[in-house]
């Protein structure tokens, strides 16, 4: 139970939005997302998106998230972090 109030303090509500987004996609078999999809799929903005992912790039625990390429929006790539 600790470990979901530390998340819950550790990131924001649309922190929390676009992990739960990411990790569906993951169970999905997907491994790179595009940030404009992302905002149209969550109700945010693009620029909300790469901000967010920026910041869960470094303090996120649980996936590897990293800037992949760009080509008319930012690509993420996410994979599950192996212990």
């Amino acid at each position: 139970m600790s470990s979901k109030i530390d998340m819950l303090e550790k990131y924001s509500g649309t922190q929390h939005k676009i992990l739960y987004y990411l990790k569906s996609g993951l169970e999905k078999g997907k491994h790179y997302f595009k940030s404009k999809y992302i905002a149209k799929d969550l109700g945010l903005s693009p620029k909300e998106v790469g901000t967010n992912l920026a910041i869960l790039a470094e303090i996120c625990d649980e996936l590897e998230i990293s800037r992949w390429s760009y080509s008319n929006s930012t690509t993420w790539r996410v994979t599950a972090r192996t212990a």
